[in-house]
């Protein structure tokens, strides 16, 4: 039996929109993108909690091949990048080949037929030759177990699910987290909300924001001289290179960078905040770069506001009305926002079930045997199977370096198979283990092994304590290898049905 699909691209972010173009641009045009959600745009269209917006320049955060002149401002606000991905997708002829509302249950790699079964909800199976999961690093909501969370009687909104409508004028409210997403709402809040208290379990580097409203004249410039956006482009992702390459990954031969980062932090906080204590608490007690830091000139100036408290206490129940914290205090609340993040490790990795050959489980074996991907991408035992979320894979600062070289992988490596006629690819156990010992012991170098982070409760940090998701490279050096790669640390599908014959 024929795959229906030449493949199957599971979630329609950025991430699957760059895999198919990428596919499309290879001659594999006969796929289908399957996204759980309403619409495309991934955790910009499941995001619209106010003050939204991206933490990274837009002229960096968005496809180099695709700029958009016709930024409002440096850090564009989110529904300028749902209007961006919506642009994207139809101009490259995607959202025809998009089924939404779909959710995957699972993937089996079904070695007689050599194609992908994949199961959807309602009991419907679609299969493909090849499957690319894009499902995104931070897609799977957290909700902590508070005791007594069921019992909350007013309004509970995790800032994944925000409704459009919601009026907190003259609210009593509590936000639990203070990660990138409460840097941004917390301010937005505060304004609309008659009390507000944010629970803080670790504080977060803060940095200056240069945030400037982009004029009309210079988008016309970036519109008519697309070199002069170019050019935009590389500056500020040469900030950011020196920001993560030099000041976190290098940490070692670069302490005196790191540091300095974290006095101009410091400072930050110390214009901005006029009680010392206040100030204590939000000041971190672990390396800059631990935890991944943010960019705000108005989260700080909150915590000078009388309807505006920071409570530190942990968290020791929810009541019906209020908060409670392990010192006994209660703070009444009539709404709880939840601006806790994500659930990286447990439940993302993969974001549901994939069984490769010889009944191999993702998960499980990524759990017993440590998290581990070549180049961030492939994994032995997973013919034709591309995973653009994967331990090591996230590169740079923004994410469209991680996505764009993974497109180059995607090309070198589909373009060699269909050279040679080939029907299935899979990575070596040799070259993997290689790849895996290469980056453990370049991010020994990093701030994750040493610096202290011992308070941080990063999400960089898996179960185990390694550092297993972001790539020890530079963004060059990351496209290099994407493209270059040996050919030889794959096999195709001759050696592939050998191997089989022999087991």
């Amino acid at each position: 039996m024929a795959p229906r699909y030449d493949a199957v691209i599971v979630g329609a972010g950025f991430g699957g929109i760059g895999a198919g173009i990428e596919l499309d641009r290879l001659g594999l045009s006969n796929f289908v993108i399957l996204e759980r959600e309403a619409d495309l745009g991934g955790t910009w269209h499941v995001n619209r909690y106010p003050g939204l917006a991206v933490d990274i320049a837009s002229v960096t955060y968005s496809y180099s091949f695709e700029p958009n002149p016709y930024w409002s401002r440096l850090f564009a606000p989110g529904a300028e990048l749902k209007k961006y991905a919506d642009h994207v997708a139809d101009k490259y002829g995607l959202r025809r080949r998009m089924r939404f509302g779909v959710r995957v249950d699972g993937a089996r790699w079904d070695e007689a037929l050599q194609q992908w079964e994949i199961a959807l909800a309602g009991n419907e199976t679609v299969t493909a030759r090849y499957l690319v999961t894009a499902t995104g690093f931070l897609s799977q909501p957290y909700t902590p177990p508070f005791p007594g969370i069921d019992t909350f009687a007013g309004r509970i909104v995790h800032t994944t699910a925000w409704p459009d409508d919601l009026d907190l004028t003259g609210r009593r409210a509590a936000v639990i987290g203070t990660g990138a997403t409460a840097v941004q709402l917390v301010p937005e809040l505060a304004r609309e909300v008659a009390e507000l208290t944010v629970f803080q379990r670790t504080p977060i580097w803060v940095v200056p924001k240069v945030d400037l409203a982009i004029p009309a004249a210079v988008q016309k410039l970036f519109a008519a001289v697309p070199a002069t956006q170019k050019a935009a482009r590389a500056v500020n992702s040469g900030l950011l290179e020196a920001l993560m390459v030099v000041g976190v990954l290098h940490f070692r031969q670069a302490k005196p960078l790191n540091r300095a980062v974290g006095v101009l932090a410091k400072a930050h906080l110390r214009a901005q905040v006029r009680d010392k204590r206040v100030r204590e608490q939000l000041t971190p007690d672990y390396d800059f770069g631990c935890k991944r830091p943010t960019f705000s000139n108005h989260y700080f100036t909150v915590f000078n506001r009388p309807n505006v408290r920071l409570e530190t206490e942990s968290i020791d129940r929810i009541e019906p009305d209020a908060v409670v914290t392990t010192d006994g205090r209660r703070t009444e609340i009539d709404t709880l926002v939840l601006a806790t993040g994500f659930n990286l490790w447990d439940v993302n990795f993969p974001a549901f079930e994939v069984i490769g050959r010889d009944g191999v489980d993702l998960g499980k074996w990524w759990r017993d045997n440590r998290f581990q991907a070549y180049e961030g991408i492939t994994m032995p035992k997973f013919p034709n199977l591309v995973s653009l979320n994967s331990p090591y894979a996230y590169s740079g600062l923004s994410y469209f370096t991680t996505i764009e070289a993974q497109m180059k992988h995607m090309g070198r490596l589909f373009g060699e198979m269909l050279r040679r006629g080939a029907r299935t690819f899979e990575v070596t156990g040799a070259a993997n283990d290689r790849f895996l010992a290469e980056v453990t012991e370049r991010l020994d170098d990093s701030v994750f092994y040493g610096g202290d982070c011992a308070t941080a409760r990063s999400y960089y940090f898996n179960p185990h304590g390694e550092a297993a998701l972001l790539r020890p490279n530079s963004t060059i050096g990351t496209h290099r290898q994407a493209a270059r790669f040996p050919l030889d640390d794959y096999t195709f599908d001759a050696a592939t049905a050998a191997r089989t014959r022999s087991a």
